[in-house]
């Protein structure tokens, strides 16, 4: 292991609190940083503190509309008539609108098609809360009016919600026409498995006829949302030469253009997408849900429409993770090697084709070094909302099974449930359980630093358990550009294309403020619209800092070679002769003793005599993201009388490659562990037997508050990405893989059951505790 230093860290006082360690492993990256590593005050946090930031629903225009969407109370419904005819004529009414408004334009895309339904339904309501008809009014109180003159003609079909119910013979067809995908030979009859997935390598078979101990075991975790406290905002206006503008709150303003522009038939050139400051996404606001509909209300009134998600709205009709049942079978030998692992897993993704069962099945048995492994996904259809992502979507859900078998083959050998890991933990050049082989990884070094944590070595109280787990999670690069621009008093715009939904302006600063040489506070970061750069993908995949550093770096080299031209025109001298350090160019050699460096804002200074405005610019598909693997441990006090389960200690310790700032690193690990704790114990859509939501709102959909949480300590490790200039590996989304399974141990080991059914609430351990004493 490298050598270790101490970092400051913010909380440095709080109880249980260990300062975090950064371990670096200097391989193939850029190692003497000045500025990168170091934690500078975030630029949008004075605007943010005091409410002068601007998110979805703060942006008006002049003669704005108001829209309002009716939604299905039926999980399932023909709709067999709509009347709209006493909605138009109300006073002040500007534009009513149904399918039949939204014509399809897809050209057969399926996956195009299944949006387009989904924002607005297409002769069946295919969940509660699907959106039927919209209108747009002078105000709200005459929209909400205009809503309820609007007659459905609904014929109430069977619906199903459960994913077990879904599979079974019998149930009602989500989408008759749907064929299981990935069987062969195809299937003739539809069903609600929409597409079945297989990984792995080796004879799984043959490996547990050589196992010593086997472990089976049943899982089922339930829906969630991402809790993101702003709802979906939009204001969008077309005009009558076809072009259209949209204000929105997204984590991917370029896809939205696309995907809207196609929606509405309109050429991607002529829709304008800005986006606003996010109040929370986590993988929701990847998805268009109501930004074409309010396209095509704009389009219809011919004036801007504003349109915002109520808090029901959102739960109810937009994107939540899956519900899962999940069988892992694992096998070992007596010594603790591992000879077999096998899981199935069926995920829901509510009415339309998704991939979540196929993440998950990908995700499941990464984090080990397996001659036989496999894998099977199973999507299945049912009449809940479709499916989003949300942070390292279907990852969570696996690693709660695998881990739960995990530590329960452990304890069964009689091992060490660290050292079982760290004898099958995968390393460079394991082939892994979805496929390819790893580079330079880091879940080794999380788990030989969880094994030398303080944490593991306190001592528990009555009722208490300490559990732990393991993470993994791809990262994801993808198309970005960038563009960069010195102005004449020598200070720095950077513009990127991907939001800033953690933080990431500063580290990209700090990135290019490093590669300049010029300080920090020089640089200022700004998010572009569509109409300003090239295309850039969605921030997801914990893509935005590494994809967008990788590309700020490189126009920051451009830049650089400009700075390094003007100044050899300045002094008369070959550009080969000139170098540039510490944000100054340097004449090299003895011969130019008598020329002093010139400074980022001389150059820029006399810009007009050398050639014009000088600008660095990088458009990068950015291969290379780098996986991410994190351990967690956790300290779980349990009432016997209750069942309710508190968190008393909480330790994250993951591989970040290089920490660009910190402190924004550590915010990342502890939102992501502060999420999965309120889905392990707490967080779950509860529908009746009528197919509806009964619980649309944070008072009984409850997410963790402070008085919740511990202080979540963590510990970054850096073991560098030799794909990124700087060893970036993307941190934002593998912290919420652990939390879930983490907590289930440290619950078996509190009181020696099992738990199986995610949430782990009160009801549930209660359950299970009685089940144990009655044997």
């Amino acid at each position: 292991m490298a050598s270790e230093s101490t970092t400051a860290h913010p909380f440095e006082d709080a109880p249980n609190h260990v300062t975090p360690t950064v371990i670096h492993d200097p391989i193939l990256t850029k190692t003497d940083f000045k500025r990168v590593g170091t934690r500078p005050l975030r630029p949008d946090g004075l605007d943010k503190v005091t409410g002068r930031a601007r998110y979805g629903a703060d942006f008006n225009m002049p003669g704005q509309l108001v829209g309002l969407v009716l939604r299905s109370p039926h999980a399932h419904a023909k709709i067999k008539k709509i009347d709209t005819s006493k909605a138009e004529k109300l006073a002040g009414v500007k534009a009513v609108i149904t399918f039949a408004d939204m014509p399809d334009h897809t050209g057969g895309d399926q996956s195009m098609y299944d949006i387009l339904e989904n924002c607005m339904a297409r002769g069946v309501a295919k969940y509660d809360g699907h959106a039927v008809a919209a209108v747009a009014a002078v105000d709200a109180a005459t929209a909400r009016a205009a809503l309820k003159l609007i007659k459905v003609d609904y014929e109430v079909l069977k619906h199903v919600t459960d994913v077990d119910e879904a599979v079974k013979p019998g149930a009602p067809l989500v989408n008759p026409k749907n064929i299981t995908e990935g069987v062969e030979p195809k299937p003739t009859k539809p069903s609600n498995i929409a597409k079945r997935t297989e990984f792995g390598h080796g004879d799984v078979d043959a490996g547990f006829k050589e196992a010593d101990v086997i472990v089976t075991r049943s899982f089922r975790t339930e829906q969630t949302h991402q809790g993101y406290i702003e709802p979906h905002a939009c204001v969008a206006s077309v005009s009558p030469d076809g072009t259209g503008e949209l204000w929105v709150c997204t984590q991917g303003h370029f896809v939205y253009r696309n995907h809207c522009a196609m929606l509405l038939g309109m050429d991607v050139s002529k829709l304008r997408v800005t986006s606003s400051e996010i109040g929370g996404g986590f993988g929701g606001k990847t998805h268009v849900w109501a930004e074409p509909v309010a396209l095509a209300l704009s389009r219809k009134a011919n004036r801007p429409v504003k349109l915002t998600m109520t808090r029901d709205e959102v739960f109810r009709a937009s994107g939540p993770t899956s519900a899962t049942s999940i069988d892992v079978k694992i096998g070992a030998k007596k010594d603790g090697t591992i000879v077999a692992a096998d899981a199935t897993l069926r995920f829901t993704c509510g009415p339309y084709y998704g991939m979540w069962a196929e993440l998950g099945a990908m995700t499941a048995f990464a984090c080990y070094d397996l001659k036989n492994v496999r894998t099977v996904g199973y999507e299945v259809l049912v009449n809940r909302p479709k499916t989003a992502a949300y942070r390292a979507p279907s990852a969570p859900m696996a690693a709660f099974a695998v881990e739960s078998v995990m530590d329960e083959l452990a304890h069964k050998i009689g091992m060490n449930e660290v050292d079982f890991r760290i004898k099958n933990a995968a390393k460079q050049g394991t082939r892994a359980s979805y496929g390819p082989v790893y580079g330079p990884i880091g879940i080794g070094a999380t788990l030989e630093a969880a094994k030398k944590h303080p944490h593991m070595k306190a001592p528990l109280g009555k009722n208490q358990g300490r559990g732990m787990a393991c993470g993994f999670w791809f990262n994801f690069g993808g198309q970005t550009c960038t563009d960069i621009n010195i102005g004449p008093d020598g200070s720095v715009t950077l513009t990127v294309g991907t939001v800033d939904v953690g933080g990431s302006r500063a580290s990209l600063a700090l990135c290019v403020a490093e590669e300049l040489g010029v300080p920090y506070e020089q640089v200022k970061c700004l998010v572009a619209d569509t109409g300003t750069l090239g295309h850039n993908d969605m921030t997801d995949g914990s893509r935005g800092t590494f994809s967008s550093s990788m590309a700020g770096i490189f126009a920051a080299r451009n830049a650089v070679t400009v700075l390094r031209e003007r100044a050899a025109k300045m002094w008369e001298i070959p550009v080969d002769d000139v170098k540039w350090e510490d944000g100054h160019a340097k004449a090299v050699g003895s011969k130019y003793g008598n020329l002093a460096p010139l400074s980022i804002k001389e150059i820029a200074a006399a810009a007009g005599n050398t050639g014009g405005p000088i600008a660095g610019h990088s458009e990068i598909v950015a291969d290379g993201a780098g996986v991410s693997f994190a351990t967690h441990i956790a300290d779980v006090e349990v009432d016997p009388e209750t069942g309710r389960s508190k968190i008393v200690r909480y330790t994250v310790i993951q591989d970040a490659g290089k920490a660009v700032h910190p402190t924004y690193v550590e915010g990342q690990y502890q939102g992501g562990a502060a999420q999965g704790i309120g889905w392990a114990l707490n967080e779950e859509y509860i529908y009746g037997k009528d197919g509806r939501l009964q619980n649309p709102g944070f008072l009984d959909y409850r997410i963790p508050v402070c008085s919740d949480l511990p202080m979540i300590d963590t510990q970054i490790l850096e073991i560098p990405n030799p794909n990124h200039p700087y060893g970036v590996r993307g941190v934002g989304e593998t912290s919420i893989v652990p939390p879930l399974a983490a907590i289930a141990n440290a619950m078996s080991n509190a009181f020696g059951v099992r738990m199986t059914h995610v949430p782990m609430s009160p009801p549930r351990v209660l359950k299970a505790l009685e089940a144990a004493k009655n044997g």
